[in-house]
């Protein structure tokens, strides 16, 4: 029963690309398994499976694998079918996820077509109904507004994201505001009824319908009445197309051309109308017109990926404005798949959901098919460059905004992809979710510090942050201090039996680093805890050992934590060693002071905070604090001479 169901799936799909199932000859539905544990290890096809592959045809075409269920868990095209299959068995791959797939083939079925463009839009059309587990699936579970200009005798201009009614669709939007800025301009400009009325002669003619809000405030010209002919509505629709086909500019040069003409003809009001309309089509051009391409009718296709999905940004450019704009996100799946392919994959779904033709592409690369009359270019400068640029940035922008909605419902999953990503940058044995930060802070030697931050899952932990006043080092060493306080903090956590941190920062170049390195050779946990030196002026990271440093991505999520570390170390260090000089300072000028011991210091400090403020105090406030005499004593101090 679900062979007869998987037979007539096919024909349906077939049907949906333009071809007849009866063209392709007869399939191999009954699944016996006949590959022998020694077959899956040496990675060879049993043997009706190999007489299969061996009667393939050297022809464009899709072919199935199933598994031993009989259920299809890869759909594939090939510009020539026996030499494509044959290479999954003939030798081990590098993937090892390309070598699960092929351990999972118990049986395989195909389909010939005459090009491999016709493989490529049924390979499409295939993935989308079967949902292959080690293909590339399109992640697409939402509809898209469209602009609709109806085929009435007074026609309606709307939007929706269902198609059905007899009309002509524009579009589709890549999202809601920009199908609404569209709408918009053309309520500005010209003056079309909103309302849904089923205007024909007979109904005008009995006057059924009665002239609605709209009409007095002049945003209609009242057709339900009459009051406008069928053929001056129909000069502004053909005005509302040029907006929808993107002839913005063209508008825009007319309607400058129609005020100056009226104005010379010191037809003013009108004029002022015109030119009211005039800015409503520029502003909207400021927006939409790319740069200065206003003469370049194009489509375009960007493609950014993260490793777990893959998106593409669609536009279609009609004179330089941006009529259709698309963002299509593809789950990678088991397999590795190449962004060639991806992108093929991409303009086949434009192809058959928008039922369109290309001549000029421009992409970032050359898909893997060869589609017919289309000629793809790879810009490096100029205008398409620009476009290219532009799709790029969009199909970035949607990237993020996913990944930030996927963390929004599982603030994990962030978590994990991070640590994943520090470990694989930093080249660590496990993830960082303890990290330690530290930094040195003196001003000529004087008051040395260091601060240790902690962050844990990528995230600061406040609770744990430390100060350190350098107690063994005289003079600015940097690199002396650095020892004595790691030597300091995980003597103590071992002492304690705390958990050592996965990964150790320290503030400077190697200089540090190496100082560091002693450190935790003398302490033996070297081969436990990664250590990395973070410079600050090129934010180069230092290896132990390594000679040259490591530049990671400037956009790296990785970068942005040890940033954040060294930022925050940097912070919390200079806020300690500027209230530990405060105090100093202050301590100082007091001690100076005859008849003034530690105690009354530590009164006047605790009650004033500075020397500035105690010597802005009043005798009066003083004395509340310490005492007549002595008041006398610290007042005359700061006010002698």
């Amino acid at each position: 029963m679900d062979m007869e169901k998987d037979k007539e799936t096919e024909r349906n799909i077939l049907a949906g690309v333009g071809r007849d199932i009866d063209e392709f000859g007869g399939f191999e539905l009954e699944i016996k398994p006949d590959r022998t544990p020694q077959d899956i290890r040496d990675n060879r096809p049993g043997q009706r499976l190999r007489e299969k592959i061996l009667g393939l045809p050297e022809s464009p075409g899709v072919y199935m694998y199933l598994d031993k269920t009989g259920k299809v868990i890869y759909v594939g095209k090939a510009k020539r079918l026996k030499r494509r299959v044959s290479s999954y068995f003939n030798r081990r791959h590098d993937s090892v996820r390309t070598n699960l797939l092929v351990r999972n083939i118990v049986d395989m079925r195909f389909i010939v077509v005459a090009t491999e463009e016709d493989a490529l839009l049924l390979e499409n059309a295939m993935i989308k109904e079967y949902q292959p587990r080690y293909n590339v699936l399109l992640k697409d579970d939402k509809s898209y507004p469209w602009i609709v200009v109806t085929k009435e005798l007074y026609p309606r201009v709307f939007m929706t994201r269902e198609k059905g009614i007899d009309a002509r669709y524009y579009g589709p939007y890549s999202n809601l505001q920009s199908a609404k800025t569209v709408l918009q301009l053309i309520r500005e400009v010209y003056p079309l009824r909103s309302c849904r009325h089923a205007l024909d002669e007979k109904s005008i003619a009995r006057n059924k319908y009665s002239l609605c809000l709209d009409y007095h405030i002049h945003k209609c010209l009242g057709p339900c009445r009459g009051l406008i002919s069928p053929h001056g509505y129909g000069e502004y629709i053909a005005r509302v197309r040029q907006i929808l086909n993107g002839e913005t500019v063209e508008l825009e040069r007319y309607l400058r051309e129609e005020m100056s003409r009226l104005s010379e003809q010191w037809k003013f009001e009108e004029a002022q109308d015109v030119k009211e309309k005039y800015e409503a089509v520029r502003r909207y051009n400021a927006k939409s017109v790319i740069g200065d391409s206003a003469s370049l009718s194009t489509d375009m296709f960007a493609y950014v990926e993260n490793g777990e999905r893959a998106f593409v940004n669609f536009m279609h450019l009609a004179k330089g404005a941006v009529t259709q704009s698309l963002n299509l996100e593809f789950r990678l799946q088991k397999t590795d798949v190449a962004k060639e392919e991806i992108l093929s994959l991409a303009i086949a779904e434009i192809m058959q959901r928008f039922d369109r033709e290309f001549n000029e592409v421009i992409v970032p690369f050359l898909p893997d098919v060869e589609f017919r009359n289309v000629q793809f270019t790879v810009p490096q400068r100029g205008e398409k460059r620009k476009v290219l640029d532009i799709g790029v940035k969009n199909a970035t922008q949607y990237m993020n905004d996913r990944e930030r909605q996927a963390e929004k419902m599982n603030p994990e999953r962030g978590v994990e992809k991070l640590m994943a990503q520090m470990k694989s940058d930093f080249r660590l044995n496990t993830e960082p979710r303890h990290i330690e930060c530290f930094d040195n802070s003196n001003i000529q030697g004087t008051n040395p510090v260091a601060s240790c931050v902690v962050f844990r899952n990528g995230k600061p932990a406040r609770r744990d942050y430390r100060h350190f006043n350098i107690k063994t080092v005289v003079g600015a060493n940097d690199f002396a201090s650095m020892k004595e306080v790691l030597h300091r903090r995980y003597t103590r956590m071992m002492a304690e039996g705390e958990s050592l941190p996965q990964l150790v920062v320290v503030d400077g170049g190697k200089g540090q680093l190496s100082a560091a390195v002693e450190a935790f050779d003398e302490m033996g946990i070297r081969g436990e805890v990664a250590l990395v030196g973070i410079a600050k002026r090129l934010e180069e990271i230092y290896f132990p050992g390594d000679s040259l440093p490591l530049y990671i991505d400037k956009k790296s999520q990785s970068l942005r934590v040890i940033q954040a570390l060294r930022d925050e170390a940097h912070r919390f260090g200079i806020t300690h060693h500027r209230n530990r000089r405060s105090k100093s300072q202050i301590n100082s000028e007091l001690d100076s002071i005859m008849g003034i011991g530690p105690k009354t210091a530590a009164t006047l400090m605790k009650e004033f905070k500075s020397v500035k403020r105690m010597r802005e105090a009043t005798l009066e406030q003083l004395e509340a604090a310490i005492g007549k005499s002595r008041a006398v004593t610290v007042y005359a101090h700061f006010h002698q001479g």
